[in-house]
C-alpha cells in the first residue's frame, strides 16, 4: 500500500503534471511512475480537467495526488470525491494548519470532510468500502515553503495523519531573504534542520527535481529523500525537444 510506504520511508517514485491535457496524465501514467501530482497551484488546469485527469491516473494503476491551490477544505472535498487518493498541501506553517487539511480528507468523526457520493464512493455502489478506506487511507502531504515552517516542524509532522512532507525550495529561500540561493549556508542549515528532525519520526522526506537530470535524482537518493518527484511534463518537453532540434541544427550544418 502507497501509505504504508511512505511511513516506512521506502524510496518512491514520482512525478508532476502541470499541462492540463487528459493525454498528458495518460502518458505520464504509463511512462513507469509510482504517483503522480495534478498540479492546481502554479497551473491553468481546472476542477472539471483535474477530475478527468485523476480518473486517468487512477485508472491507468497509478497513485494520484492533487496540489491543492491553497489549503482550502472545499477543494479537498472535490479533488478527493474524484478519486484523488491524496492531497499535497501548499505552504502550510503551522501543525493547525496540517491537522485542518487532514480533517478536511475525513469524514466525522475523525474529520470535516462532507459526504456525497461521486466517482470516489463509486458513484454510490461502493460507498461501504470507501468509507473504511476514508478513515486512514487519504495521503496527506505538507509542502513546507517558509522559515516560519521549519521553526514549527516538529509539531508539523507529528500531527496524526500527516503522511510526508515536501520542502518548496523557491519559496523557503525567498522567506529568508536569498531566493534562489540554494547554496547559501543559511538555506543548506535549514534543509538539514528539516531532514534531521523529520529522520526521526516514520515519515516521508520528499523533494522536487525540477529538471529531467538522473544525476540529480541520484544526489537526491544519496541525501536520504524518500518520497521523489522526478521533474515535470513541460520541462521534460521542453528539454526533449530542445534536444532534437539542437541535434538536427548539428547535423545539417
Amino acid at each position: 500500500m502507497f501509505k504504508s510506504k511512505l511511513r516506512g520511508r521506502k524510496l518512491s517514485l514520482g512525478s508532476w503534471i502541470s499541462i492540463g491535457n487528459p493525454s498528458t496524465a495518460e502518458i505520464m501514467a504509463r511512462a513507469g511512475f509510482e504517483w503522480l501530482v495534478v498540479d492546481l497551484e502554479h497551473t491553468a488546469i481546472g476542477i472539471d480537467v483535474a477530475c478527468e485527469m485523476i480518473r486517468i491516473i487512477d485508472l491507468c494503476g497509478v497513485t494520484p495526488l492533487v496540489r491543492l491551490t491553497s489549503n482550502d477544505a472545499n477543494l479537498i472535498k472535490r479533488v478527493m470525491d474524484a478519486g484523488a487518493h491524496g492531497i499535497m498541501v501548499p505552504m502550510v506553517c503551522s501543525a493547525d494548519e496540517a491537522a485542518r487539511a487532514v480533517a478536511a480528507t475525513r469524514y466525522a468523526p475523525k474529520g470535516t470532510r462532507g459526504v456525497g457520493l461521486s466517482r470516489a464512493q463509486g458513484y454510490g455502489a461502493s460507498f461501504a468500502e470507501y468509507l473504511v478506506w476514508q478513515s486512514d487511507g487519504p495521503v496527506v502531504i505538507v509542502q513546507i515553503e517558509h522559515i516560519a515552517a521549519v521553526d514549527q516542524i516538529a509539531d508539523i509532522i507529528a500531527v496524526p495523519g500527516v503522511d510526508g512532507l515536501i520542502i518548496g525550495p523557491y519559496d523557503l529561500s525567498c522567506s529568508m531573504g536569498i531566493p534562489g540561493q540554494f547554496e547559501n549556508p543559511d538555506f543548506l542549515s535549514a534543509m538539514d534542520r528539516i531532514r534531521g528532525i523529520a529522520s526521526n519520526h516514520p515519515f516521508a522526506v520528499g523533494t522536487h527535481i525540477v529538471e529531467p537530470d538522473l544525476q540529480l535524482l541520484q544526489k537526491a537518493i544519496g541525501d536520504g529523500y524518500t518520497f521523489i518527484a522526478y521533474s515535470v511534463d513541460q520541462r521534460m518537453l521542453d528539454v526533449s525537444a530542445r534536444a532534437g532540434a539542437l541535434r538536427f541544427q548539428t547535423l545539417i550544418k
